[in-house]
């Protein structure tokens, strides 16, 4: 009998064993087309036929362009599974997936990405409390502190963390901001339990925004938390608050983002993503108070293998067993 057929949207760049050794239950394929234009005829060409599971990077965009529903109907029947390598999955309409017939079941990688994202969250928090940014490019230029000093930065100890989203990036951010004296606030739509909010306290969105000294930005991008902050809340917010923004870049209004930090609402702000990457707001290059970071949140050897390899066993688990290890919660009940 034949093999499945699996195919790679993307490259694998540090799990490649883990990915070779699929060809024990699978067939692996790639596809020959390097645009959405050309996949989707490729898909309808039956080239792809008898593919019942794909694996997808976040940059494969570029081959694919988004799964909306157009993408997700042309692809082959065959295919009952995809699994995105990344925590965030708004490049796919999971609506569509789950509506199509036969569907077509989306997995993530949930936790794989806490540890370094909440780093790299940290690197921007203190950065951006510190001022350091400024001090950075004018010792490059050979300024040492500046043609005249920077302004002077805080300390974090004693500022209030506010965490609009306390999943695993969350929680993990929370526990590493407490090792330097930031005590944590946060909202979800449900609060968690005492337990593994582990001291952070429940407060309504509108407290969120008018106590904390820093905003860190950890929820999924989706139709009801698109630009979630914009011009109305910055102003609940305190004056000289610090935003730090490594989720998706459209949960924040960036133009509304400019506005404020020119009025000094917004103090500084730490960037990892942006609404129209690799695009950002001009009014944020040329904001001296703003960090920016291209995408790098999980930009490590470490966590990008574990990543590969999380994503490459729901791969497994759909050949072997017809279910992924972690599909995403909108399927749950698929």
């Amino acid at each position: 009998m034949a093999k499945p057929k699996v195919l790679l949207l993307g490259k694998i760049d540090h799990a490649q064993k883990t990915w070779d050794a699929l060809a024990d239950v699978a067939e692996l394929v790639e596809p020959q087309s390097t645009n959405r234009d050309d996949f989707i005829q490729e898909c309808k060409s039956g080239k792809l036929d008898g593919v019942v599971a794909a694996y997808r990077t976040f940059v494969s965009v570029g081959i694919t362009g988004l799964w909306d529903e157009e993408l997700v109907n042309a692809l082959p029947k065959s295919l009952k599974f995809c699994a995105h390598n990344g925590a965030g999955y708004d490049q796919i309409d999971v609506h569509a997936c789950s509506a199509r017939d036969p569907p077509v079941r989306i997995s993530n990688v949930p936790t794989a990405v806490d540890d370094a994202t909440a780093d790299a969250a940290v690197f921007l928090i203190i950065g951006a409390l510190r001022g350091f940014n400024t001090a950075l490019f004018a010792a490059r230029e050979g300024n040492f502190k500046g043609k005249t000093a920077p302004p002077l930065g805080h300390d974090p100890e004693g500022k209030v963390l506010g965490v609009l989203g306390m999943g695993g990036i969350g929680l993990n951010l929370k526990k590493k901001c407490s090792a330097f004296g930031m005590k944590a606030i946060y909202h979800n739509r449900n609060p968690l339990s005492e337990e593994m909010a582990g001291g952070a306290k429940y407060v309504s969105f509108e407290e969120l925004l008018a106590k904390s000294d820093v905003l860190s930005l950890n929820l999924p991008l989706n139709k009801n938390t698109r630009h979630i902050i914009s011009t109305a809340e910055f102003k609940k917010m305190k004056k000289g608050v610090v935003i730090v923004n490594t989720a998706r870049g459209a949960v924040m209004d960036e133009a509304a983002l400019v506005e404020a930090l020119k009025s000094g609402r917004v103090a500084s702000c730490g960037l990892d993503v942006y609404e129209e990457e690799p695009k950002i707001h001009p009014g944020l290059i040329e904001n001296p108070h703003v960090m920016l970071l291209p995408h790098m949140g999980t930009w490590s050897v470490e966590t990008q293998t574990s990543m590969e390899d999380w994503c490459i066993g729901n791969i497994r688990s759909a050949v072997e067993t017809g279910k992924l290890k972690s599909p995403v919660p909108e399927q749950a009940d698929l």
